[in-house]
């Protein structure tokens, strides 16, 4: 995957979030019309019009809720966690779960950004061979904003 665009409501509002917010950078930006973040290696955040995303993508949007599903924000360590969804409400977004220390070890939390989006900021401690390069502290230090 190299992209996840959200479709929004308001670009200017999901804009600010990002951006001002969470002190993330636009890596291109078509004024009033889409935003791409840099959030990874080769990986890309798109914020567009969720109208203008469901007339291309063929009518995938009925209502007004948030698609079900979760992005994913790994950190460095646990108390990074509770930092980051402080940022987040902070910058407007809605606290779901607060950080919390779970049975597999890490420690994970939910916010939600201006559209409903649910974001898990996550502390994975990872030494699996295939997951702990991905999930584990020394890649998760490397991805910090």
């Amino acid at each position: 995957m190299s992209m996840v665009t959200l479709g929004v409501r308001d670009l200017e509002t999901s804009r600010r979030f990002y951006l001002d917010g969470l002190g993330w950078s636009p890596a291109m930006e078509v004024a009033g019309d889409v935003t791409f973040i840099q959030v990874g290696p080769a990986m890309l955040l798109g914020l567009w019009s969720r109208a203008k995303l469901s007339d291309e993508a063929g009518g995938l949007y009925q209502g007004d809720e948030a698609a079900p599903i979760s992005l994913a924000h790994m950190v460095a360590d646990p108390e990074s966690v509770a930092r980051v969804l402080d940022d987040a409400t902070r910058a407007g977004g809605v606290l779901i779960a607060p950080s919390t220390e779970r049975e597999w070890g890490g420690v994970t939390g939910y916010f939600a950004d201006p559209d409903g989006y649910r974001w898990e900021v996550a502390y994975n401690p990872s030494t699996d061979p295939v997951l702990g390069p991905i999930l584990g502290p020394g890649a998760a230090a490397a991805r910090q904003r």
